[in-house]
């Protein structure tokens, strides 16, 4: 039976729902590629690698959740709501279940995090801390970076910058000038998933008074903006490919046609179906880009 403010639909099934399956290639590409630089260095190990794997799943996951609860707490998710469904804002978890989930996420993430320490040493609670409570911060706190238009500058930096060259340097020993480089177009690709999702729901948000990128500049910048991250994500490799001398790197250039077609796809005339499909899609774009990355560096 389900219990108070959940519906009789499976609990299983609410939770998957909750989880957001298609925004999780952006806590398994950063970590991929990471690892992937650290083998092309000699240096991949498998335990810090399962580690941060681990870590950086539950930060979305934990992050997910929060986003569910707070954006209900402050009306951003209504019953006009065009996009997926919000199970806290559908009735199908009460509140406080999902508060207390949210809390228990982000406290397996933190306890995982310290699974690293003999590889990081202290300076990785700084780092694990910070994960937390941006992750916490996105939408709730008494300043949403989310409600602010920073959603996308915390995606780049965590889920681009922070985990991959965090994953570099806990199996390489060092950070490297390489771990930014290829960390630059995972961030950006990842970004691009918050800006189909913003994008669909400008106008819930506008009256939420959410403050996304999409709501302050217009959906013509979103469109620029996720044009601009394809293009940089597709010259990065190939500029890397020609410094280093590293054909395999042209590998990520494969999703060329599908990035242009993904990018066509973004404009006023898509309704909300079409952008839930795009947002799918854009997940899945980061994911064999991050894949056919890191076969190329593994070949490199």
């Amino acid at each position: 039976m389900a219990g108070p403010g959940e519906s009789s639909e499976s609990r299983w099934r609410i939770w998957v729902s909750a989880i957001r399956v298609r925004t999780l290639p952006a806590a398994v590409a950063p970590v991929l590629v990471g690892s992937a630089l650290a083998w092309h260095d000699g240096a991949f190990q498998p335990a810090p690698a399962a580690l941060c794997l681990g870590f950086a799943l539950l930060i979305q996951v934990g992050t997910n959740f929060a986003n569910d609860y707070f954006d209900y707490r402050k009306g951003a998710d209504g019953p006009n709501r065009v996009g997926p469904r919000r199970v806290v804002a559908a009735g199908l978890v009460a509140p406080g279940v999902m508060k207390g989930a949210m809390a228990g996420v982000f406290a397996a993430a933190f306890l995982l995090g310290l699974g690293l320490l003999p590889w990081g040493g202290p300076p990785l609670l700084v780092i694990g801390v910070a994960s937390v409570l941006c992750g916490l911060a996105y939408t709730g706190g008494p300043w949403p970076l989310g409600y602010h238009g920073l959603g996308d500058v915390f995606v780049f930096i965590f889920f681009g910058l922070v985990a991959v060259v965090t994953t570099h340097a806990l199996q390489a020993g060092a950070v490297s000038a390489a771990a930014f480089a290829v960390a630059v177009p995972v961030g950006l690709l990842a970004a691009n998933i918050l800006v189909v999702n913003n994008y669909r729901d400008v106008e819930g948000d506008a009256r939420a008074g959410k403050r996304t990128l999409v709501v302050r500049f217009g959906r013509d910048f979103a469109q620029a903006q996720y044009g601009c991250s394809l293009a940089t994500a597709l010259l990065i490799p190939a500029a890397l490919a020609a410094r280093w001398r590293q054909p395999g790197l042209l590998l990520p250039l494969l999703v060329t046609p599908w990035a242009w077609g993904q990018f066509r796809r973004l404009h006023p005339g898509a309704g909300a179906p079409a952008l839930i499909a795009l947002l799918g899609d854009t997940g899945k774009l980061l994911a064999i880009y991050a894949l056919l990355l890191a076969a190329g560096l593994m070949l490199a």
